[in-house]
């Protein structure tokens, strides 16, 4: 089908992507992009390292300066809400923030409506000084928070925790962490691997209170500090980052199927349950491509692939999604996390058996200046000895060496053909052994 009138609702990684995606697969269509937020398309995953000053302020985050949507002739509609989604007359309900309420008919609709902060049942959480990390506007305000705070409690180890925990720390914050999990990053790398992060951020002063869960934020009307497991942690700042879930309400009252991580079901043309209406990002589920199980990535890199894809497909041509590996990394301080794939206890969840291999090294020859460590883990499908999941900590020259185990995984490389790769040698740049094979070599040892 060509369409010629496309709306995209959300402005976001995804949005901007299919409108994109969009524009650039049919020229004639109009495509009108609907958000909230007074600035459109700006970077989110940014917003930690402008608190912690590595990003000079909140403007560079954008992507695109308004111009930029008149040149690509993408109709821009900022501070508007979509109220209701009309499938069977095919429009969209908005509200602009004068309040002036308007139909918009559409061909093709992309719903790119993201993630929301999950709602947290902690007693107190509503306090002044309590905030979360989600939009601009989050940032800005703890940026300010931050400027008259001496002590600070992130409650919640996953990425955005601890990318925070390292901006309070730059700002000169006393910081702990609070999770409910004995270890950090508990989504996304196994225990023994996130040791080695949690070994790391101690060592810039991080405190960690791990296995616990915060049971109140204490203070009058001002945060004093946070009450876990019996003890009181001191702050006059507390940042909530447990997590975000889809923001699936206008689908679901439009009655487009959601399926069962929460998100909105989509096929592989990131179509949902309504021929002609699409979803990509954080509201969109998809699949696992190892265990072909339903997934729900929230990330950042995978919405502008989905958004993509929908782009493309709501303009007329064919695109499709293979499914997402959850590939990830963060740099902290003076090093690198990295995953994709399957972590080891996820593995075992889904029923395989796996053999893992886990090599120390060093990023660059030994005996080299500024060399240094790296803890690779590869995990195989004992029986296929296919590749299915990869963890990296390193000081430097994590992302490529995770992209490749990405690729290695998306093309069922087996565990052999990874120990038998040509890889490249310098040692200004890296070992004659590459601990990626190392560690493969390892695995293989153990099927």
């Amino acid at each position: 089908m060509f369409f010629m009138k496309i709306i995209v609702i959300g402005a976001n990684a995804a949005g901007l992507g299919a409108a994109v995606a969009a524009r650039k697969t049919n020229r004639v269509a109009e495509i009108t992009v609907i958000t909230e937020e007074s600035v459109a398309t700006y970077s989110r995953c940014g917003l930690p390292f402008v608190l912690s000053g590595k990003i000079s302020s909140f403007e560079k985050l954008n992507v695109y300066p308004v111009s930029t949507y008149r040149i690509m002739k993408i109709n821009l509609l900022t501070e508007t809400r979509a109220t209701h989604i009309n499938v069977d007359d095919h429009n969209v309900e908005a509200e602009s923030k004068d309040g002036k309420s308007k139909i918009l008919e559409y061909d093709g609709l992309v719903i790119a409506t993201g993630a929301i902060p999950k709602k947290s049942p902690i007693e107190g959480i509503n306090k002044n000084g309590v905030f979360t990390l989600h939009t601009l506007r989050d940032g800005m305000e703890i940026a300010k928070a931050m400027k008259h705070s001496s002590s600070a409690c992130v409650i919640g180890a996953g990425y955005i925790g601890l990318e925070i925990a390292e901006a309070l720390i730059e700002n000169g914050l006393k910081t702990s962490v609070i999770g409910s999990r004995t270890s950090v990053l508990p989504n996304i790398i196994d225990p023994d691997m996130a040791l080695n992060v949690k070994e790391h951020l101690e060592k810039y002063g991080v405190n960690f209170i791990l296995g616990k869960r915060a049971d109140a934020v204490l203070g009058e009307k001002k945060v004093k500090g946070v009450s876990v497991g019996g003890s009181e942690v001191e702050a006059d700042l507390v940042i909530t980052a447990t997590g975000v879930e889809p923001n699936i309400t206008l689908a679901r009252e439009a009655g487009i199927s959601i399926g069962e991580t929460g998100g909105i079901k989509t096929n592989i043309k990131m179509e949902t349950s309504v021929k002609g209406v699409y979803a990509a990002g954080d509201c969109a589920e998809t699949t696992n491509p190892i265990t072909h199980s339903s997934a729900l990535p929230l990330l950042g890199a995978t919405a502008v692939r989905q958004g993509k894809v929908a782009g493309v497909n709501v303009a007329g041509d064919y695109s499709t999604y293979p499914g997402a590996l959850s590939s990830v990394v963060s740099q902290m301080f003076d090093f690198e996390v990295g995953a994709t794939g399957l972590t080891e206890s996820q593995a075992r969840r889904f029923g395989l058996d796996v053999a893992v291999g886990k090599m120390r090294s060093f990023t660059r020859a030994s005996y080299y200046p500024d060399a240094k460590p790296i803890v690779v883990k590869v995990i195989l499908e004992r029986e296929s000895k296919r590749i299915i999941g990869g963890q990296i900590v390193a000081g430097e020259e994590v992302t490529q060496r995770i992209n490749a185990l990405s690729l290695a995984i998306q093309k069922n490389m087996c565990g052999y053909e990874l120990v038998k790769a040509d890889t490249c040698y310098a040692p200004s740049v890296c070992e004659a052994s590459e601990p990626m094979v190392l560690a493969a070599e390892m695995a293989m040892r153990r099927t």
